[in-house]
C-alpha cells in the first residue's frame, strides 16, 4: 500500500520536488496526487509537506518536519561487514564506499552526500546486521 495526499493538500509541490521516484504528480495550487504503483513508501512527501496532508499505508497523518531536523544513517564500524547492501538500498544514491580502512583494509560505507538524504531509512532496515542507526541533528 502506498502514501496517500489528503484534500488538505494546497499543491504547493514540495512533495513532487522531492520524490525519488516521481510518483507524485499534479498541477501548482491543485491537490497532488501519489501514484501506488510507483511510490516505494519512502515518506519523504510526509515529512516535506507544510500541510501534514500526506497519510502514510496506514491512513494516519504524517507530521511534516524541518528538513534540517531529519535523522540521517550513523555507520557502526564495529557491526558493519561493508557488504555494499545499505548502498544499493538508497534511493538516492547518498551512500557511497569510503576509503579502505588502515585497519583491514575493507572500504566502509559513509553518507557522502548529506543534503541529498532523505531519512528514509531503507539503509537500516536492509542492514543484515544492524550497523545502521537513523539519528537526528546534534542538539
Amino acid at each position: 500500500m502506498a502514501y496517500f495526499i489528503s484534500e488538505d493538500c494546497v499543491g504547493c509541490t514540495s512533495c513532487a520536488r522531492l520524490c525519488p521516484v516521481e510518483a507524485i504528480q499534479g498541477e501548482k495550487k491543485e491537490r497532488h496526487t501519489i501514484d501506488p504503483d510507483l511510490c516505494i513508501e519512502c515518506g519523504t512527501c510526509g515529512r516535506i509537506c507544510p500541510e501534514n496532508a500526506v497519510l502514510d499505508p496506514s491512513g494516519q497523518k504524517v507530521q511534516s518536519e524541518k528538513k534540517k531536523n531529519w535523522k540521517k544513517p550513523a555507520f557502526n564500524y564495529k557491526l558493519c561487514t561493508a557488504c555494499g547492501i545499505c548502498i544499493d538500498a538508497c534511493p538516492v544514491g547518498c551512500i557511497v564506499l569510503g576509503p579502505p580502512s588502515k585497519k583491514d583494509k575493507n572500504a566502509y560505507p559513509e553518507l557522502g552526500n548529506p543534503g541529498a538524504c532523505l531519512s528514509c531509512g531503507f539503509c537500516a532496515r536492509e542492514c543484515p546486521v544492524e550497523a545502521i542507526a537513523l539519528e537526528g541533528p546534534p542538539q
